[in-house]
């Protein structure tokens, strides 16, 4: 393998390591502040990519979209948390498992009637459709955008989290969920802004991934898989985590489809069981 292929592979890896960040930080944000097992989260990221598919079809143009697909996702998931999941916190993780997954399955049906079963592509946009020079790697101009849209956020949401109330709220709930209470807090209410939150960085990602990858309606269960691998190989409820994790699985994956397309997959599963080999509760999880 030639020095530039690796370098465009590691590349390529970390685009995608920032998408898997997106993806298992809102993840790791309902987990750890309401141990609540959430396998509604991949159908949240389709919805996201098939509204950057609509919005680009109708304007031709995908700029909305990384507005509006947040925001959808973000209203659909407070939407179904006052409606139906909120009754689950207390239930077993097999029933929170059970559910969610149905409401995935509801989720991608209304995917397939009104965009049909077809996988369909996202053009990119006119503006980032060119390339750059980075050393001796040629490198798409979206992707780097795209990189510099997903560190934008971890920095804001790393202030978020460390520097407001409602921030220091939520790290509160990861460590100890009955004192919220015991402080007086709305934990309704509380708990309904993480899900929001935690389903518009879900969100996000698909915004982001739909020209990368296209769309198609089994894509969330894909990246289902792909987040609950970073937030383990990680370590539940931190966010350095999920980034940490993220860029590892990223880059794994990248490297690997050049050197075993077949097993790229596999070596994903493989390096989440030898990080726990090692450290049980994820990289930078605590026991």
């Amino acid at each position: 393998m030639s020095l530039q292929l690796v370098l465009t592979q590691i590349l390529n890896g970390l685009g995608l390591g920032m998408i898997y960040f997106l993806l298992a930080a809102g993840l790791t944000i309902i987990f750890g502040l309401m141990r609540f097992v959430n396998f509604a989260h991949g159908a949240f990221y389709a919805v996201a990519a098939y509204c950057t598919y609509a919005v680009t079809a109708a304007l031709g143009h995908m700029g909305w979209a990384l507005l509006l697909g947040p925001l959808l996702t973000a209203a659909l998931a407070v939407l179904t948390e006052r409606l139906l999941l909120r009754h689950t916190y207390r239930m077993p993780h097999e029933a929170q498992i059970l559910i969610t997954f149905a409401l995935t399955m509801l989720l991608q049906e209304i995917i397939v009637i009104i965009f049909g079963p077809m996988a369909m592509n996202v053009p990119t946009p006119r503006e980032l459709a060119g390339i750059v020079f980075i050393g001796p790697v040629v490198y798409p101009v979206y992707r780097l955008a795209m990189v510099a849209v997903a560190i934008l956020v971890a920095l804001l949401m790393w202030y978020f989290l460390e520097r407001t109330k409602f921030g220091a709220v939520v790290r509160a709930g990861s460590e100890n969920p009955e004192m919220v209470a015991l402080l007086g807090l709305n934990v309704d209410r509380v708990f309904m802004s993480a899900f929001a939150i935690g389903a518009g960085l879900a969100g996000l990602a698909g915004v982001l991934a739909a020209p990368l990858r296209g769309v198609s309606p089994d894509m969330g269960s894909e990246a289902l898989g792909i987040a609950f691998v970073v937030v383990v190989l990680g370590g539940m409820g931190t966010l350095t985590g999920a980034l940490v994790g993220g860029l590892i699985i990223g880059l794994v994956q990248s490297v690997m489809s050049s050197i075993w397309p077949g097993g790229a997959q596999l070596m994903i599963y493989a390096t989440m069981a030898l990080v726990l080999l090692v450290r049980p509760a994820g990289l930078m999880g605590r026991e």
